[in-house]
């Protein structure tokens, strides 16, 4: 095993000049991952496939096999994800408080990245990839480490990467990938060069991860959503968004795992929306109240808390919006959570005490999604509440600082004036910009 005191130590030292780069360099940096990937795509392409058949040799369930899988499609992807990334502004050196305390001496508010960042996430290639490009944008460095059903696509990712950092002029440890349990430990330990652990798993492992590490720990846990049916919903709009929550992917995490129908709707639209889910291979787990309208497996009190990840869908009938709220509340993880209605008080309702990171109203729950939302990309959709919530793009990579320019001021000298507090014109020339390299 490496020193990982030595390479987090590296990250800490990559980080300063990362954060101190241009815009442009930085962004020169995503367009040469984009071509270098582009040139090496046969090699990426062939450590894929021996991740992929080493995977099957040791019977990795399907969906995970889908999520392990890096191919052409895959590869135009991430391309036009990180083509995107360019095109977003700067989230670096953003004022967002000017203040005037009192003439001659003024404060502001100035947005900088976190520093260095661990990142544990699932077998997803194209994560890495996106990961690592969100982290550069924001003038982070990163540590990496993907599932080990990935290890072989991970490395040559990585190897791609830092090349593209090398000759784009910012240090290539700014991106570097771990590989083993072990190093992950040892990371843990890491709190002096470490500034952000972000967990991408069960809340299981999001908890040993904050229960093993001195180091703030933003967990991206559990997608356990839900899909609300109310009894004011369009069938036809209910069925087609039903069906792409639960199908579209169903090995990710804002897929929906459990069904909510108000008992008056449910005869009109569950055998229709049963046909569907069928005919996607999907099988259904219900409450005794949808297993006398269709003819479906049994639901029990374990399904509500489970994300299966898989075509599975346990389907549960309500009496009114706030049984589904309070249900939704009590079992769901605080992911993604929609509501089908014509009825615009009901989903403001709904909106509004569903108590979790994205709320939707008549769409699907696959929309909880960073490039969707136009952040380029995502770290990961955290799902507690404080610093960032929801898809974490650039914003949530950063943080700030506050910078405070006088001409000369004591703490004595200011005891004898009065504070004016007025807000200094963001229009006005910024004294608090710095020249980037």
């Amino acid at each position: 095993m490496r020193d990982l005191h030595q390479v987090a130590s590296e990250a800490r030292e990559a980080s300063y000049p990362l954060a101190f780069s241009s815009e442009c360099k930085r962004n020169l940096a995503l367009k040469n991952i984009a071509n270098i990937l582009a040139e090496n795509a046969a090699e990426i392409f062939s450590a894929n496939q021996a991740d992929l058949q080493r995977s099957e040799e040791n019977e990795l369930p399907g969906p995970l096999l889908h999520r392990l899988k890096f191919d052409q499609a895959k590869l135009e992807q991430v391309i036009l994800g990180l083509n995107s990334l360019q095109t977003i502004p700067d989230p670096l050196g953003k004022t967002t408080l000017s203040t005037e305390i009192t003439p001659g001496l003024d404060l502001y508010r100035v947005s900088c990245p976190i520093g260095v960042v661990g990142v544990i996430f699932e077998s997803r290639p194209d994560a890495l990839v996106q990961i690592a490009s969100l982290c550069i944008k924001s003038g982070n460095a990163v540590l990496l480490k993907g599932g080990s059903e990935a290890h072989d696509t991970n490395v040559i990712l990585c190897t791609c990467i830092q090349k593209a950092l090398q000759i784009s002029g910012l240090p290539e440890n700014g991106v570097q990938l771990l590989t083993s349990r072990e190093e992950v430990s040892a990371m843990l330990k890491e709190d002096e060069y470490i500034d952000l652990i972000i967990p991408r798993g069960s809340n299981a492992f999001v908890r040993y991860i904050m229960d093993n590490s001195r180091i703030p720990v933003l967990g991206h846990s559990d997608g356990l959503c839900h899909v609300y049916i109310d009894r004011e919903a369009d069938p036809a709009m209910a069925i087609r968004l039903s069906v792409d929550s639960k199908t579209q992917n169903v090995s990710v995490c804002n897929a929906m795992e459990t069904l909510l129908i108000h008992q008056e709707i449910a005869p009109a639209v569950l055998p229709e929306l049963y046909k569907a889910l069928l005919s996607k291979g999907v099988t259904v787990l219900g409450d005794s109240a949808v297993r006398q309208l269709i003819p479906c497996g049994t639901a029990t009190d374990e399904d509500w808390s489970t994300e299966y990840l898989d075509y599975i869908l346990s389907v549960k009938t309500v009496s009114s919006l706030q049984e589904a709220v309070s249900h939704i509340n009590h079992f769901g993880s605080h992911h993604t959570d929609a509501i089908i209605t014509q009825n615009i008080d009901t989903a403001s309702d709904f909106l509004n005490q569903v108590d979790s990171a994205g709320v939707y109203w008549n769409v699907s729950t696959r929309f909880a999604d960073g490039f969707v939302y136009g952040f380029g990309a995502e770290v990961g959709i955290a799902t507690g509440k404080i610093h960032a919530r929801g898809p974490m793009g650039l914003e949530g990579l950063t943080t700030y600082k506050y910078k405070l320019l006088g001409s000369g001021q004591t703490m004595d000298d200011i005891k004898q004036m009065k504070y004016s507090y007025t807000h200094i014109a963001l229009d006005k020339a910024d004294p608090t910009r710095i020249r980037r390299e």
